[in-house]
């Protein structure tokens, strides 16, 4: 099996920037009603993650400098991110896209230069097995 067969493309996915507003991303996120979405760099390369775990602690350590109202003014690049998800080579096997699947609600799929060309739902890999199981256990739905 193929990496490329539970690929979401690039055109389909939720980004942002590292140059981003906090605001942006917290209005892109809820209007998409995502937890986390993929950063990228200018050159289209995959930065990393941003996860509504990593904007909340950002304006709560602020010490009250940072609040939705004035948000607008902060950077993304400014946040750290508190979560490594790891992207996966589209020529990767199997083995590692799962591997990162049972960690991660998604996994991002990179080039051979690093640049982001899609995702793969966790839920897209267990639908996937649910199938396969089924097929060879004759249990439908299972």
């Amino acid at each position: 099996m193929n990496i490329a067969f539970f690929l979401l493309p690039k055109n389909d996915v939720v980004t942002v920037t590292m140059d981003s507003t906090l605001r942006q991303t917290l209005e892109r996120m809820e209007f998409h009603r995502y937890t986390a979405v993929p950063i990228l760099g200018r050159d289209g390369v995959y930065v990393g993650t941003v996860t509504e775990g990593d904007l909340l602690w950002y304006m709560k350590n602020s010490d009250g400098k940072v609040t939705f109202e004035n948000a607008s003014k902060f950077y993304l690049r400014e946040i750290p991110l508190k979560l490594n998800i790891k992207p996966v080579s589209i020529d990767a096997d199997m083995e590692d896209l799962i591997n990162l699947a049972k960690v991660q609600n998604f996994v991002p799929v990179v080039d051979d230069m690093g640049r982001f060309i899609g995702i793969v739902r966790r839920s897209q890999i267990i639908e996937y097995c649910e199938r396969f199981v089924s097929r060879n256990t004759g249990v439908p739905g299972m």
